[in-house]
């Protein structure tokens, strides 16, 4: 199995390589990708370094599996590539989420649309990842009428350069760096990627899009508000889910504690409930405060936290190469 990493200096990049390596991942060729400008840098992987490659030199390897996390121009321009030379590509852009031709894919819930003939898989965005994994074995018994989700992400979730701009305003740090348009650090912003002409965000709309990709039930409804807080460890959502059919909360909180992937923390009685201090660098996607919606039936509120860099990207893009191979789905070179 050779096994490319693509973006591999990046957060995300370096988040998929702990990954590989606490799962185990098995291959007998590993190359690291980047951008041009850190083409020969090293980086140590299980004891050993690995200098950073070009992106042709190791397209035109025409490597087994090739994991993107470079951003969606970049994933345009060369996941075709890869995939023409026989590579698979599991790609964590939002390029090919959309494209109804490509599977969006969280393996624990829709795995089984995978095909040994998919070149090119899209990882979902990272909120639509923890949210679906807490409502998709709802949906399965209830059916999901409408969601209404407030999201609060981490600051990881735009990258490196965030997390500075957040470290250094808090240090009092003015270096004119800014990666966001205001000051992040104690401070909350309704703003994550660019607004469209609907006053939706680009990060909301894809919640709600893929979501119902992902359910594989167009009629669900959808609204969506994404903010930007200044936390490292995991993305916050408060989800507001009505049903068609009646539920019992002990129901909903035996579903959640039997579903793959998912944890329930709710003891409020204990102050037990999800934080992204305590999702961080973990792969479970925790879910707490569950209670009815008093304001009308068949409708729950929820509170779902997960570590943005693990489940909602790395580890699931890493998941879906695991099942690949599990299901020997990879043509091996």
């Amino acid at each position: 199995m050779r096994i490319a990493v693509v973006g591999a200096t990046g957060l995300v990049g370096q988040e998929i390589l702990r990954v590989m390596e606490e799962r185990a991942i098995e291959f007998s060729d590993l190359f690291l990708v980047a951008s041009p400008k850190s083409v020969g840098q090293k980086i140590k992987f299980k004891g050993k370094e690995y200098a950073i490659k070009g992106m042709q030199e190791v397209c035109d390897m025409g490597v087994d599996i090739a994991i993107f996390s470079a951003g969606g121009n970049t994933s345009l321009e060369w996941a075709p590539k890869f995939a023409e030379k026989g590579t698979i590509v599991i790609d964590n852009s939002s390029a090919w989420r959309m494209d109804p031709t490509k599977k969006l894919v969280v393996p624990e819930i829709n795995g089984n649309v995978l095909q040994a003939e998919d070149k090119i898989i899209a990882n979902p965005n990272c909120s639509t990842i923890q949210m679906v994994m807490a409502l998709a074995p709802l949906h399965a018994k209830y059916k999901i009428k409408r969601i209404v989700v407030s999201t609060y992400q981490s600051v990881t979730g735009t990258g490196k350069d965030a997390v500075q701009q957040m470290m250094e305003e808090r240090q009092g740090i003015a270096n004119g760096m800014k990666v966001y348009p205001h000051k992040i650090d104690m401070n909350a912003l309704p703003h994550i990627d660019s607004f469209l002409d609907n006053g939706y965000t680009k990060e909301e709309m894809k919640m709600v899009n893929e979501t119902r990709k992902i359910l594989g039930d167009q009629n669900i409804g959808v609204t969506s508000t994404t903010v930007r807080i200044p936390t490292i460890g995991g993305h916050s959502e408060a989800v507001n889910v009505e049903f068609y059919h009646e539920f019992d909360l002990k129901d909903v909180r035996a579903i959640l504690e039997k579903a793959e992937g998912v944890v329930v923390q709710d003891d409020v009685k204990n102050n037990v409930y999800p934080m992204p201090i305590n999702s961080h660098g973990r792969d479970e996607v925790f879910v707490g405060r569950l209670r009815r919606d008093e304001s009308q039936p068949k409708t729950l509120n929820m509170w779902i936290v997960s570590d943005n860099l693990r489940k909602g990207a790395a580890t699931n893009a890493v998941q879906i190469a695991q099942y690949l191979m599990e299901q020997d789905l990879v043509p091996v070179s």
